[in-house]
């Protein structure tokens, strides 16, 4: 699959944007677990062309994470330009404009997929965006509003005619927020229809090597995103890899994962401190699937979760490691 110059093989799994999730330290130990292309944290536009810090620091981007996706989100063409702009300075593989975050703080305030109430506006920042950068520019976005507007095959074609190089649709409506099923067979759709004829990616509940498969030979999607079922499992990217070329994946030790996941601890405190970086990594810590299946784990778990320090967080895992290991 090609996106515009990036070739990224045959049958593409790419990490998906996700707040307070995919930072650079992330993004790189995906890419090197087997992701394909990464994409940063959500970048506001508003945020960025008024220099916030903690909004400009999203753009820095690792040399072995490549290539990487920012994403950018707004709802006014003339600051999304001016964003697109700032964006592409930084240097990285494409543009992708957000048209999907359902959080209300985003789509409740006519960003994200708050647009997919206003189509007029969405194409014109589209077109706005594509015409004012030189780099790839793509759209992540949702099947429509709620059920009784799921607009996205016609919404598809109307994207691509804005000039975007290629089209990522979550399987979900906006009302759905992360409710429910993926909704593949409206994915399809949009690949069937013989006027859509840029690269499609499909995003939406893929956890198993099963789905990965369903996604290309059933679906016929040319490449898949894997959003929550990467966090505090990096590893998950190797195994789908594997799945998608039709192999088996070798197993990835206990020992491999507890190395990863003290590494995202230090890497997060590295490009934080201590305190912030300890507080960003505990969704990756509640989430992972190491400690699944762990007996009478529930007072560990919370103290886990609740260390405040990098030599508290390790004792903690170094008991959890030997408990595992025996």
């Amino acid at each position: 699959m090609k996106i515009d110059h990036i070739d990224l093989g045959e049958r593409p799994v790419m990490l998906a944007p996700m707040e307070d999730v995919t930072d650079r330290s992330f993004r790189l130990i995906c890419k090197e677990q087997g992701a394909d292309m990464v994409y940063t944290e959500f970048v506001s536009a508003d945020a960025l062309i008024r220099n916030i810090a903690a909004t400009t620091r999203k753009l820095n981007i690792l040399p072995g994470e490549r290539p990487t996706a920012i994403q950018i989100y707004g709802r006014e063409p003339d600051v999304m330009v001016e964003a697109a702009k700032i964006v592409e300075e930084a240097g990285p593989d494409l543009i992708d404009i957000n048209f999907g975050c359902p959080v209300k703080k985003v789509a409740g305030k006519g960003a994200g997929a708050g647009l997919l109430r206003d189509v007029p506006k969405m194409l014109a920042i589209t077109r706005a965006v594509v015409d004012a950068v030189k780099l790839p520019v793509t759209v992540k976005t949702r099947l429509g509003w709620d059920h009784n507007s799921k607009i996205i095959t016609t919404l598809a074609e109307q994207l691509q005619d804005c000039g975007i190089k290629a089209l990522t649709v979550h399987g979900r409506t906006r009302s759905q927020m992360y409710t429910g099923q993926a909704d593949w067979e409206t994915i399809a759709a949009v690949k069937d229809n013989p006027r859509f004829k840029i690269p499609l990616i499909g995003n939406g509940d893929i956890t198993s090597a099963e789905q990965v498969r369903q996604a290309f030979e059933r679906y016929g999607v040319d490449g898949v995103m894997v959003g929550r079922a990467s966090i505090g499992n990096p590893w998950i990217f190797r195994e789908l890899k594997a799945a998608a070329a039709g192999q088996t994946p070798r197993d990835t030790s206990i020992k491999e994962k507890f190395a990863l996941v003290r590494r995202q601890i230090r890497e997060s405190i590295d490009l934080i401190d201590e305190y912030r970086g300890i507080l960003h990594i505990r969704r990756h810590l509640a989430a992972t699937s190491l400690f699944k299946g762990i007996a009478n784990f529930r007072e560990t778990r919370i103290a886990m979760l609740r260390a405040s320090t990098l030599a508290e967080l390790e004792t903690i895992l170094d008991h959890i490691e030997n408990d595992i290991l025996g």
